[in-house]
């Protein structure tokens, strides 16, 4: 059975993976992300997919999980905000209204080089937010290092008013999607992956 290896960072990513009694590694990627004139969905499947590349090359016998997520608002990208201004910006824009978040996620056969690639989408409506409400969430710190600024599984819960789609991808990782392409990639049974 080859090895499964995490190419984040992440520790929402590597949480879930754990949470399912995965056996894997994690090794963060190296690969520089970088903005382009992509779409969100493009743009999260390149992301994915150089992770993936740049982690594999380090592997034999493995299958390399890379993955990117951003927010999106009418097709504008929302990445993790550079500050507490940005921070600010992003949630006045995301408040009273309906977003994306979009996940780019890749499985990479390291001795084929041969890559599967998919985009999962989740709809989010977030409630009017207040100012004060606003300034709160930022103090709290929760969303410095989360694209959209705010985490679903934390503080950020209190505003989410409707969710359609993977809850888990919202999170980072979109756990169905993820088994699906690992069965395309020759996976009989994903559970077989648990320690």
């Amino acid at each position: 059975m080859k090895q499964l290896v995490l190419a984040s960072a992440s520790p929402r990513r590597k949480q879930l993976l754990e949470e399912l009694g995965f056996d894997f590694m994690v090794h963060p990627s190296d690969f520089e992300e970088k903005d382009t004139h992509l779409t969100p969905e493009e743009l999260v499947t390149h992301n994915a997919l150089g992770k993936a590349q740049d982690v594999a090359r380090h592997y034999r016998n493995a299958l390399i999980i890379g993955v990117d997520t951003v927010g999106a608002f009418q097709d504008h990208i929302l990445n993790k905000p550079k500050d507490r201004k940005d921070a600010k910006r992003i949630l006045r824009l995301i408040s009273n209204t309906t977003h994306k978040v979009i996940s780019g996620i890749c499985v990479m056969d390291s001795d084929k080089k041969r890559a599967i690639t998919a985009v999962e989408t989740t709809f989010i409506t977030i409630d009017r937010m207040e100012e004060s409400e606003i300034d709160a969430y930022i103090r709290s710190g929760e969303g410095e290092d989360k694209a959209a600024g705010y985490a679903i599984q934390g503080l950020g819960s209190l505003f989410v008013k409707k969710i359609e789609g993977d809850y888990f991808n919202v999170v980072g990782l979109p756990i169905y999607r993820l088994r699906k392409l690992l069965k395309k990639m020759g996976v009989k049974n994903v559970l077989d992956y648990r320690d």
